[in-house]
């Protein structure tokens, strides 16, 4: 039986058994937490592109800056039950404000659209009527909001 002290990793061989099997390995392991991280990297790759699309979101009541209001600018209020006002006259459905708004496209310049939304409104009344303008060929359509009140 013979002890063999300074072998190279700074182990000893004992009992009389000579090679690496019996070597003390006095090093960590990194491989699994190595496989741990590159896990956790990929879960957190998936998974952030669906969290940015949970978020809600408020919108903005705040208005960004004055608009001009000129004599040939054309208000279009959009109520909270879905009626729609060309400049203070009500229209009957969505094919009558299309019909006007293929005329203000004609001209030139064209007027100012400004879309007045009330608070209740639902987007889907809203989108009706930009979808209107759209398909009209109206280049420039503002959204009119209230501004904030002063503490």
């Amino acid at each position: 039986m013979s002890i063999h002290l300074g072998g190279p990793r700074g182990g000893g061989d004992y009992g009389g058994m000579e090679g690496a099997e019996n070597e003390v390995v006095s090093e960590i392991n990194t491989t699994p937490l190595v496989d741990i991280m590159l896990v956790l990297l990929i879960i957190f790759l998936i998974t952030i592109p669906v969290a940015t699309h949970a978020v809600k979101v408020d919108l903005p009541t705040r208005m960004s800056h004055a608009t001009d209001v000129k004599p040939g600018n054309i208000a279009l209020v959009v109520m909270g039950d879905g009626k729609i006002f060309w400049n203070e006259q009500p229209l009957q459905d969505v094919s009558m404000l299309q019909s006007k708004l293929t005329e203000v496209s004609s001209r030139r310049p064209q007027s100012q659209i400004q879309i007045r939304g009330d608070m209740n409104a639902k987007y889907e009344f809203v989108g009706k009527v930009i979808e209107a303008c759209q398909q009209a060929g109206i280049t420039r359509v503002d959204f009119i909001t209230q501004p904030p009140k002063p503490h």
